[in-house]
């Protein structure tokens, strides 16, 4: 099993939530939210600041701990076929944009930050971890964890 510890964003203004299309190096893309992995002695807290500002060209602010996602995806559901089945273990944090301009990441693994109205994501071929931030974002659930997310519409893993 492969494992990933991963710090998200979750970007809510006006009715949008910003979102970062990824390209992986096969397979489609898929809206996601600003984040990444948390680099080898990196606090998570730090890593999501330095992932938005990568993928999107914004400085932003912590503003609260949203929870904390532990999901395993079977190796027949990955987007990247013939890997192991995987564990994805995600903090998320809501975050505001303090400053910087809107822009793609050079050089990275997304190429288009958008802010995209909250009633169309649905629609979006999309990563799981976008649902299961929007619920967190949603309920703030005092625990910071919340039951399996049922995922629904054009989501990859």
């Amino acid at each position: 099993m492969s494992f990933r510890l991963g710090a998200y964003g979750v970007c809510i203004e006006d009715g949008r939530v910003l979102l970062v299309r990824y390209v992986p190096p096969k397979g489609a893309t898929v809206w996601t939210l600003p984040g990444g992995g948390v680099e080898h002695a990196e606090d998570p807290f730090d890593a999501v600041v330095r992932e938005v500002a990568e993928e999107t060209g914004y400085s932003v602010v912590v503003e609260r701990l949203l929870g904390v996602d532990s999901r395993v995806i079977p190796a027949a559901e990955r987007a990247v076929p013939g890997g192991p089945e995987h564990q994805n273990v995600g903090v998320f944090y809501q975050v505001r944009v303090t400053g910087g301009r809107l822009r793609p990441e050079p050089n990275g693994d997304t190429d288009e930050p958008v802010w995209t109205p909250l009633r169309d994501v649905a629609g979006l071929q999309r990563s799981s971890l976008v649902d299961v931030g929007l619920e967190l974002a949603r309920t703030l659930p005092p625990t910071g964890h919340v039951d399996p997310v049922p995922v629904g519409g054009p989501v990859r893993h």
